[in-house]
Protein backbone atom coordinates (compact mmCIF):
# COMPACT_ATOMS: atom_id res chain seq x y z
CA UNK A 1 0.00 0.00 0.00
CA UNK A 2 3.27 2.60 0.83
CA UNK A 3 3.99 1.57 -2.96
CA UNK A 4 0.56 2.61 -4.42
CA UNK A 5 0.22 5.60 -2.16
CA UNK A 6 4.02 7.25 -3.16
CA UNK A 7 3.00 6.27 -6.84
CA UNK A 8 -0.31 8.25 -6.25
CA UNK A 9 1.51 11.40 -4.54
CA UNK A 10 4.00 11.48 -6.82
CA UNK A 11 1.45 11.53 -9.60
CA UNK A 12 -0.26 14.12 -7.67
CA UNK A 13 2.77 16.62 -7.19
CA UNK A 14 3.18 16.64 -11.29
CA UNK A 15 -0.71 17.44 -11.36
CA UNK A 16 -0.20 20.55 -8.61
CA UNK A 17 3.07 21.02 -10.88
CA UNK A 18 1.33 21.70 -14.22
CA UNK A 19 -1.38 23.85 -13.03
CA UNK A 20 0.73 26.01 -10.87
CA UNK A 21 2.90 26.59 -14.09
CA UNK A 22 0.09 27.60 -16.67
CA UNK A 23 -1.70 29.37 -13.79
CA UNK A 24 1.26 31.40 -13.38
CA UNK A 25 1.88 31.49 -17.28
CA UNK A 26 -1.97 33.14 -17.52
CA UNK A 27 -1.53 35.18 -14.37
CA UNK A 28 2.40 36.92 -15.64
CA UNK A 29 1.79 36.63 -19.26
CA UNK A 30 3.66 38.99 -20.51
CA UNK A 31 6.94 37.37 -18.99
CA UNK A 32 5.87 34.20 -20.20
CA UNK A 33 5.48 35.70 -23.36
CA UNK A 34 8.69 37.52 -23.92
CA UNK A 35 10.61 34.28 -23.20
CA UNK A 36 8.54 32.05 -26.46
CA UNK A 37 8.80 35.48 -28.32
CA UNK A 38 12.85 35.47 -27.87
CA UNK A 39 13.40 31.88 -28.31
CA UNK A 40 11.33 31.95 -31.98
CA UNK A 41 12.84 34.99 -33.06
CA UNK A 42 16.18 34.28 -32.24
CA UNK A 43 17.29 37.29 -30.92
CA UNK A 44 19.21 36.07 -28.20
CA UNK A 45 21.85 34.06 -30.39
CA UNK A 46 24.76 34.82 -31.46
CA UNK A 47 24.19 35.91 -35.61
CA UNK A 48 24.42 32.81 -37.82
CA UNK A 49 22.88 33.44 -41.46
CA UNK A 50 22.79 29.60 -41.45
CA UNK A 51 20.56 29.34 -39.53
CA UNK A 52 18.06 32.28 -38.80
CA UNK A 53 15.78 31.43 -41.19
CA UNK A 54 14.20 29.47 -38.84
CA UNK A 55 13.69 32.85 -37.18
CA UNK A 56 9.81 33.40 -36.63
CA UNK A 57 9.13 37.32 -36.07
CA UNK A 58 5.51 36.81 -36.34
CA UNK A 59 3.56 37.85 -32.77
CA UNK A 60 0.15 36.56 -33.76
CA UNK A 61 2.61 33.37 -34.14
CA UNK A 62 4.43 34.11 -31.07
CA UNK A 63 0.69 33.99 -28.96
CA UNK A 64 -0.25 30.83 -30.26
CA UNK A 65 3.08 29.16 -29.37
CA UNK A 66 2.24 30.74 -25.92
CA UNK A 67 -1.03 29.72 -25.52
CA UNK A 68 -0.66 26.25 -26.82
CA UNK A 69 1.87 25.88 -24.25
CA UNK A 70 -0.24 27.14 -21.53
CA UNK A 71 -3.04 24.67 -22.94
CA UNK A 72 -1.13 21.83 -22.99
CA UNK A 73 0.51 22.53 -19.54
CA UNK A 74 -3.13 23.06 -18.48
CA UNK A 75 -4.79 19.66 -20.02
CA UNK A 76 -1.50 17.43 -18.50
CA UNK A 77 -2.06 18.90 -15.13
CA UNK A 78 -5.96 17.99 -15.29
CA UNK A 79 -5.55 14.31 -16.62
CA UNK A 80 -2.89 13.71 -13.98
CA UNK A 81 -4.84 15.29 -11.07
CA UNK A 82 -8.08 13.05 -12.52
CA UNK A 83 -5.60 10.42 -12.71
CA UNK A 84 -4.51 10.77 -9.18
CA UNK A 85 -7.84 11.08 -8.17
CA UNK A 86 -8.77 7.45 -9.30
CA UNK A 87 -5.27 5.99 -8.03
CA UNK A 88 -6.19 7.20 -4.54
CA UNK A 89 -9.71 5.69 -4.93
CA UNK A 90 -7.81 2.47 -5.59
CA UNK A 91 -5.62 2.23 -3.53
CA UNK A 92 -6.97 -0.36 -0.98
CA UNK A 93 -6.72 -3.11 -4.34
CA UNK A 94 -4.08 -3.99 -5.85
CA UNK A 95 -6.27 -4.84 -9.38
CA UNK A 96 -7.96 -1.63 -9.20
CA UNK A 97 -4.82 0.26 -8.87
CA UNK A 98 -3.36 -1.20 -11.79
CA UNK A 99 -6.51 -0.24 -13.84
CA UNK A 100 -6.42 3.02 -12.72
CA UNK A 101 -2.76 3.43 -14.05
CA UNK A 102 -3.90 4.33 -17.56
CA UNK A 103 -5.01 7.74 -17.03
CA UNK A 104 -2.21 9.30 -14.83
CA UNK A 105 0.00 7.60 -17.43
CA UNK A 106 -1.26 9.47 -20.28
CA UNK A 107 -0.83 12.48 -18.40
CA UNK A 108 2.58 12.14 -17.16
CA UNK A 109 3.25 10.98 -21.28
CA UNK A 110 2.17 14.41 -22.42
CA UNK A 111 3.84 16.29 -19.98
CA UNK A 112 7.12 14.32 -21.10
CA UNK A 113 6.21 15.08 -24.63
CA UNK A 114 5.92 18.67 -23.43
CA UNK A 115 9.69 18.94 -22.26
CA UNK A 116 11.26 16.77 -24.51
CA UNK A 117 9.37 17.82 -27.98
CA UNK A 118 8.81 21.05 -27.21
CA UNK A 119 11.28 22.60 -25.47
CA UNK A 120 14.36 20.63 -26.06
CA UNK A 121 13.43 19.92 -29.20
CA UNK A 122 11.87 22.01 -31.08
CA UNK A 123 12.86 24.99 -28.84
CA UNK A 124 16.28 24.09 -28.11
CA UNK A 125 17.60 22.16 -31.18
CA UNK A 126 15.23 23.80 -33.66
CA UNK A 127 15.23 27.70 -32.19
CA UNK A 128 18.78 27.05 -30.81
CA UNK A 129 17.50 28.06 -27.54
CA UNK A 130 20.81 26.82 -26.11
CA UNK A 131 22.69 29.15 -27.47
CA UNK A 132 20.87 31.90 -25.48
CA UNK A 133 22.47 33.09 -22.47
CA UNK A 134 19.26 34.70 -21.25
CA UNK A 135 16.08 32.72 -22.43
CA UNK A 136 17.42 29.54 -22.24
CA UNK A 137 15.09 26.81 -20.39
CA UNK A 138 16.88 23.76 -21.64
CA UNK A 139 17.85 22.74 -18.47
CA UNK A 140 14.58 23.26 -16.01
CA UNK A 141 13.03 21.84 -19.10
CA UNK A 142 15.42 18.74 -18.70
CA UNK A 143 14.58 18.83 -14.67
CA UNK A 144 11.18 18.05 -15.34
CA UNK A 145 11.83 15.32 -17.85
CA UNK A 146 13.50 13.71 -15.64
CA UNK A 147 11.05 13.99 -12.75
CA UNK A 148 8.27 13.04 -15.18
CA UNK A 149 9.99 10.17 -16.68
CA UNK A 150 11.07 9.14 -12.88
CA UNK A 151 7.03 9.27 -11.73
CA UNK A 152 6.05 7.35 -15.21
CA UNK A 153 8.59 4.75 -14.26
CA UNK A 154 7.44 4.40 -10.67
CA UNK A 155 4.03 4.13 -11.60
CA UNK A 156 5.10 1.37 -14.56
CA UNK A 157 6.26 -0.73 -11.56
CA UNK A 158 4.35 -3.89 -10.21
CA UNK A 159 2.61 -3.00 -7.12
CA UNK A 160 4.66 -6.40 -4.73
CA UNK A 161 3.22 -5.06 -1.96
CA UNK A 162 0.01 -7.45 -0.74
CA UNK A 163 -3.27 -6.12 0.10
Amino acid sequence: MLSRLGKTLLTSTLALYFLLVAFNNIIDYDTNFKFVQHVLSMDSIPADANVLWRAIRNPQVHHVACWTIILWELMTGCICGLGAKRLFLALRSKQEFEAAKALPAAGLWLGLLLWSLGFITIGGEWFLMWESSVWNGEVPALRMFALNAITLLFLYLPDTAEN
